[in-house]
């Protein structure tokens, strides 16, 4: 088990859908495999940090399921959109930049929790990615 910074869009309001439960899945995109391809698995734990300059820890939920797609042409990028539409609870905007995306991550979570905010050390990270594998979380906290 492991855990996971990920930062989530502020002007898509994910966060407010993942704890109010009406997403329950986390979307990455890209041409190439990049991170969190292959790197997440079930019970991982997954800490949210929301887009906005804050940089405070705010909630984290548990990774039920993850599916890694094989490379993909567009239409399956798009087939697996709609496939898991309620679930990523997609703005028109989100679904426009994934669809066409050759490898997609459906990171299913569950047990959303807000937590009382927290900072973290993110000097360990030179290349700063939107998904940051931690390992431990405590490791990273800032007291």
């Amino acid at each position: 088990m492991s855990d996971h910074v990920v930062y989530l869009d502020a002007s898509t309001k994910e966060y407010d859908k993942i704890v109010d439960g009406v997403k329950t899945a986390i979307l990455r995109g890209a041409m190439g495999r990049k991170m969190p391809y292959g790197r997440v698995f079930p019970d991982d734990e997954l800490f949210f940090i929301l887009n906005n300059g804050e940089g405070l820890v705010t909630a984290k939920a548990k990774v039920k399921s993850v599916f890694n797609s094989p490379k993909l042409s567009q239409e399956e990028s798009i087939q697996i959109l709609e496939e898991n539409s309620v679930k990523l609870n997609l703005e028109p905007k989100q679904f426009n930049r994934f669809k066409g995306k050759r490898y997609l991550v459906v990171v299913e979570i569950t047990n959303p929790e807000i937590l009382t905010p927290f900072s973290i050390d993110k000097s360990k990270f030179g290349n700063m990615d939107d998904w940051l594998p931690v390992g431990n979380i405590e490791t990273v906290k800032v007291a």
